[in-house]
């Protein structure tokens, strides 16, 4: 029989990356609809083994806003700017938990899902992206618990502590987007590296825990400044700072926000989650084999 050597029309052809800066961006719009799959999935099977459920998204900040103020404003005596301690300590954890989140579930992605990488094709990055945007709802919880006693302090104002919300609040969607990047790149580089070294895992929540210290959460910039001059540039450093800052700054009317602090933490984020592409992008070819 005579070999047919025409050239057929295929609905779709699966090939290799031709170099690191391959990102075939296209994929991931074409595959929106499993994003959305992913989305749900991460959400439902989470929770849905859990006597409380969703409710657990409002206790943790709750039970950790407690302790905050309990060891940092009544113990330790650290300044919140005048702001309620509960507000204060209330926008530095919700905006961090979703930083933390991103990273802390992103940087597992290779190891949770190597039983579905290995079978079939689709656009790895679109994993990770499903944990982005599933987290997302859970911000969005938080951030429902954080308007709820921004109304309560309003209503029931404490003396000597005021707050207002500012102009700066227009930029709240561009900060979402750099707590979600950042993590995001973070994370990517992290899922690459324990491809080969499994430890690195072990030590992501330990480090993540710790930069949260390193970042103005339990305690305002100006503070460090005050107190700590010769250390404040290192917690400036932490691109985390300004976007927290900035955030604060908006809901509140205090904190540490300048275009310059915002712009440094666009540029690191920028930087950050380029290469986390472009190194997971060449790891997810050959990670079977090394996971």
């Amino acid at each position: 029989m005579e070999a047919n050597n025409e050239p057929q029309d295929w609905d779709l052809v699966i090939k290799g990356h031709s170099s690191l800066f391959s990102l075939n961006f296209g994929d991931l719009w074409r595959y929106r609809d499993l994003l959305l799959m992913f989305v749900k999935r991460d959400f439902v099977s989470f929770y849905k083994q859990t006597v409380l459920g969703p409710l657990w998204f409002f206790i943790q900040p709750i039970f950790t806003t407690l302790v905050f103020t309990f060891i940092f404003g009544n113990l330790a005596g650290i300044s919140t700017d005048g702001l309620p301690q509960q507000l204060f300590y209330l926008a530095g954890i919700t905006s961090w938990n979703y930083f933390a989140d991103c990273l802390t579930k992103t940087s597992t992605v290779f190891r949770d899902n190597a039983n579905i990488f290995g079978k079939v094709y689709f656009p790895r990055l679109i994993m990770p992206l499903s944990i982005v945007v599933s987290n997302l709802v859970r911000f969005g919880v938080q951030m429902l618990l954080m308007v709820v006693t921004m109304i309560y302090f309003k209503v029931f104002p404490t003396q000597g502590t005021d707050f207002t919300v500012t102009p700066a609040i227009l930029i709240f969607p561009f900060l979402v987007i750099l707590m979600a990047l950042l993590g995001l790149g973070l994370g990517l580089i992290i899922t690459a590296m324990t491809t080969k070294y499994r430890d690195l895992s072990f030590l992501v929540s330990f480090g993540v825990q710790l930069l949260m210290y390193g970042t103005t959460v339990a305690y305002p910039l100006s503070h460090v400044k005050e107190k700590y001059p010769q250390m404040a540039y290192l917690v400036e450093l932490n691109p985390m700072t300004g976007i927290i800052e900035a955030f604060r700054y908006a809901f509140l009317g205090k904190g540490e926000f300048t275009f310059s602090s915002i712009g440094y933490s666009t540029i690191i984020t920028i930087v950050i989650l380029f290469l986390g592409i472009i190194i997971f992008n060449k790891t997810e070819k050959n990670f079977v084999d090394t996971i």
